[in-house]
This record gives structure tokens, sequence and C-alpha cells, in this order.
């Protein structure tokens, strides 16, 4: 009896090691996953260290290099390895359009300083830009910033031959034009500071300039602003009179038609 259970015995502890030394050599045969460390190439790469609005003038603390991927980087980004010293070079540049933090800086959405007329460069082909006289009753409070759309509004006198006197009207001649810029001067009133703006620079197709041209020498123009939410600009342009179709415009004194649809 004690040799069967001392072979017993013997035969557990083989069984046991052996299980020991096949658990043991689980995941390390031929077929266990290789992790392979791969060096990606980078470059600095100039980005905006904060959200850069539109009109917005950059300075030396609104941009940092960034290591970016080789493989990844456009023609049309800012490389250091090209430009050491693009950061005191663009200083002083405005944005054309925003720029999102950690967002690449491209030439092709700034204008330099020095380098012309910065509206110019905003108005997109075919558009023209055109100042207006606001006050604060006209121009919404005050409260008209640049990229705002509003509708202008026309009110004008008219004979009333019936009452014997002057009747006033008001219309609606040019929807949703987008505002490029507004003059703000800051003045008191009743003991506080109030930011007012005197004139406001509205994007105009050729034929809507005509008719905004012609609305002022009609009678008083007002802004009206509108809501973030109408979504895309209608494109309409009225003639005063409210109706579409065409005014009548008058160039070194030969009269022509504007079309306004």
């Amino acid at each position: 009896m004690k040799v069967a259970r001392i072979a017993v015995l013997g035969v557990a502890v083989v069984a046991g090691f052996l299980a020991w030394r096949l658990a043991s050599s689980i995941g390390t045969g031929d077929d266990a996953p290789v992790v392979v460390e791969k060096n990606v190439e980078t470059e600095q790469v100039l980005v905006a260290k904060k959200d850069i609005a539109p009109g917005a003038k950059l300075s030396a603390a609104d941009m940092s290099w960034e290591a970016w991927p080789r493989e990844s980087i456009s023609d049309a980004f800012v490389v250091r390895g090209s430009d050491p010293e693009a950061i005191d070079d663009l200083s002083g540049a405005v944005a054309r359009t925003s720029f999102f933090s950690g967002e690449p800086i491209r030439n092709t959405k700034l204008v330099k300083a020095g380098s012309g007329g910065f509206l110019s460069a905003m108005l997109p082909p075919g558009m023209r830009a055109v100042a207006t006289q606001i006050s604060a009753q006209s121009g919404a409070g005050g409260f008209i910033l640049p990229n705002d759309h509003v509708d202008v509004v026309l009110t004008r006198a008219q004979e009333n031959a019936r009452a014997g006197r002057d009747s006033f009207l008001s219309e609606t001649v040019l929807q949703n034009v987008r505002v490029l810029a507004i003059d703000q001067t800051v003045e008191e009133k009743d003991g506080r500071m109030d930011v007012v703006g005197d004139v406001a620079t509205l994007e105009l197709r050729p034929d809507q300039v005509e008719v905004l041209v012609l609305a002022e020498q009609l009678g008083d123009v007002s802004l009206s602003l509108r809501s973030i939410m109408d979504g895309a600009p209608e494109d309409q342009a009225l003639p005063p009179g409210g109706r579409r179709g065409s005014v009548s415009v008058v160039k070194f004194g030969i009269p022509s038609k504007a079309n306004t649809n």
C-alpha cells in the first residue's frame, strides 16, 4: 500500500510539474502578437494658440510652434524649418477668416500688415463695400456688429393731397445684407459710456449699391438687425416702392434701369 501511495504521489507531482510548464509556455509561441514601435517624423508647424475671429490682428502671443506629422503637412502650412521667423513676420497681420485653437496658420487666410487694403481682401469676388450713415436709433441701438445681417429700410415723405400735408412711408429696399464694419465711437450719455456707430459698411452687389444710394437721396435709411437663425442670405434687393423689378438711375444725365431681382 505504501508503495502504491508513493507511486500515485509521484505521478501527481510529475503531472503538476508538466501542467505548470504548459501554462507558463502559453503566449510565448510564434503566434503571440508583436508590438512594433514606429518612429513618426514630425515638423514644427505654426498654429493658433487660441480662437481668432475674422478681422482680428495677430500678435506673437496668438501663435506657437507645434509638432506635426510630416506626411500630413500641407504646402499652405507655415513650417519652422523654411520660415523660422514667421511669428515675428506675421505679427500685425489681420485674419480674413476665423482660426480655431490648434489650427495651422495659413498665409492665404491672412492679410499682412502693409500689403494693401484689408477690406478689399475681405470682399468676395463681385461684391462691393458701401458705407451708409447711421445713428443709435437707425442702427438697432448700437447692437449691430460686423458679420451681422440686416435689412435696409427707407423712410420717406410722400405728398398726401387728401390730408393737405405730407405723410411718411417706410419700406424695405434691401434684405439680408452682411455688415462688414461699424465705425464705433464712445459717447457719454446720462452718466454712462455708450458705444455708438456712426457709419456702417455693407457688402452689396453692384445693383444693390445703386438701390442704396438712391434710397439715401429719397429719405432716411435705417438698418434692421436680422436673427442669426435666418440662414443664408436671400439675395434680394427691393427697389424703393417695394416692388421687385428695376429702379431708375441717372448716370451723367442719362437715365437707365438697374435690375434688382
